[in-house]
């Protein structure tokens, strides 16, 4: 009887080691998305990963918006 009370014991605290382990790998590879974003549009400030891919958000977002000094030199 006393080994089916250690079982549980036993799985319940592997369930919180797992749940704390599944809790902190979720907020790294939130900081890493949010590290990969380095332009930053300077009309609505949305994220860009690229300056290729901010490049193509300006001209079809703010068309009628002169271009901005960082996309000028990737030209």
């Amino acid at each position: 009887m006393a080994r089916g009370q250690q079982k549980i014991q036993a799985q319940m605290k592997n369930a919180e080691k797992q749940a704390k382990l599944k809790k902190m790998q979720g907020a790294d590879s939130k900081k890493a998305a949010a590290a990969a974003l380095v332009y930053k549009c300077t009309v609505c400030m949305s994220q860009m990963p690229d300056p290729k891919t901010y490049r193509q958000h300006f001209e079809n977002k703010h068309s009628k918006s002169p271009l901005p000094d960082c996309l000028k030199e990737t030209s």
